[in-house]
């Protein structure tokens, strides 16, 4: 089933439903054009909270994917997460028969879960009685029913799991996927991230934390990476999901290669439930890891689409990584961040960010950096403000840090047989 020798691991399929675009190329286009997805909440009434705005999806029917009846039985986060990663296989190409099925797994990171049904059935629950609860709750509610329910839709028997390490869980999930190919454990992999957590409770607890921009008056710029009144995130939702296919599989059948993933790192900063390590050496080290692993120098590095939250220890603490990471080359790479547009996808980040890295490299243009328009003194790097830009990309970093202090990298290059 397995030898040691490590196997070349490229991205055939990329599927994205994003608060910019529900399909691939609608992300990708609104990326470019530096599209903003961010508005007031419309799923809910949030006249009673401190943040009144989100990164909505907009216009999407699961039953452009799904059965009536299958639909009405998944949360939202796991309608997201099968779409795009039917999406993805349509993209790739990529038929599941009962020939490959044992071949083909899926691994889809969320941060929270199913917390739109838990919060509706608790209400339930205290109005009407234990006994008014639905048994769909826990099936809908449980974190890992993304992925098991993307592979009762495809067909993919191969090794299932879920990552959930908050905002680094999407990013994890395509690492872990890698490591699985790599490793001949799987010929192809359904990996990302989705969250569908714009919910009353949601927003009001991270709204406790401090972590949120409160800029309900003018809410198209209150994501603002990088940027010296920057007051916090702003919650997003969707999925973004890659096939991670090994190298000969994908070349027999004729796939079109987008790139090449050669490099994952992860650590922790072993420090607070919440705040980075101050200068950023957790998040450094996973950088450099995951460069090691890739056999990447650091001036081969060309784009970095950076975690760049908008909150205020973030995007400091991740610019002194970038720099201790790749030394002087810091100041020559094209760093973004694409939740300026998008808001912070949480568990779902990491998925459409690596669709966002591997799109860069494929098309060598790179997204913007919007609202961006007085520059923290603190971070003095190449962000990329306001309109993309075309850049020969070789090599895209995609960094995901989340609660806990866990920190991922994941590098990609462009392919070359």
């Amino acid at each position: 089933m397995t030898n040691l020798e490590r196997k070349r691991v490229v991205i055939t399929g990329l599927g994205a439903i994003t608060p910019i675009g529900n399909t691939l190329s609608e992300y990708w286009d609104g990326l470019l054009a530096g599209k903003n997805g961010i508005g007031p909440i419309t799923l809910f009434d949030s006249s009673r909270h401190d943040c009144r705005f989100a990164a909505e999806v907009k216009g999407y029917d699961p039953h452009d994917y799904l059965e009536r009846k299958e639909a009405k039985r998944m949360d939202r986060f796991a309608q997201f997460g099968v779409s795009a990663s039917k999406q993805a296989l349509a993209d790739a190409k990529l038929e599941i028969n009962d020939l490959n099925a044992e071949q083909v797994g899926v691994i889809l990171g969320t941060g929270i879960g199913g917390l739109k049904v838990l919060e509706d059935q608790q209400e339930i629950y205290l109005n009407r009685g234990p006994d008014r609860c639905s048994p769909f709750m826990i099936p809908m509610m449980i974190a890992n029913m993304a992925a098991g329910l993307t592979a009762i839709q495809t067909g993919a028997k191969g090794p299932n799991s879920c990552t959930v390490t908050a905002c680094a869980a999407g990013s994890n999930a395509v690492g872990d996927a890698f490591r699985l190919v790599q490793s001949g454990y799987a010929q192809a992999m359904i990996c990302g991230g989705t969250e569908a957590a714009v919910t009353p409770l949601c927003v009001a607890g991270f709204a406790a934390a401090r972590a949120l921009s409160t800029r309900n008056d003018d809410p198209t710029h209150a994501c603002r990476p990088f940027d010296r009144d920057r007051d916090g995130f702003v919650v997003g939702e969707g999925s973004g999901i890659l096939i991670l296919e090994e190298m000969e599989h994908a070349i027999a059948r004729g796939a079109r290669i987008y790139a090449e993933i050669v490099g994952y790192g992860l650590t922790c900063d072993a420090y607070h439930m919440t705040s980075p390590v101050p200068g950023g050496n957790g998040a450094s080290r996973a950088m450099a890891l995951a460069l090691k692993d890739g056999g990447l120098t650091p001036d081969m590095v060309s784009y970095i689409n950076a975690h760049g939250t908008s909150t205020l220890p973030n995007d400091s603490t991740e610019t002194k990584a970038i720099k201790k990471t790749l030394g002087d080359h810091a100041y020559k790479v094209a760093i973004s961040s694409t939740k300026s547009m998008t808001g912070h996808l949480l568990g779902g980040s990491g998925g459409i960010e690596a669709v966002a890295a591997v799109m860069s490299i494929a098309n060598d243009k790179i997204p913007p950096t919007i609202n961006l328009e007085n520059p923290d003194p603190e971070c003095d790097l190449d962000y990329v403000p306001h309109t993309s830009r075309d850049l020969k990309v070789d090599v895209a970093l995609s960094n995901s840090f989340g609660f806990g202090g866990h920190n991922v990298t994941l590098a990609f290059k462009k392919f070359v047989q």
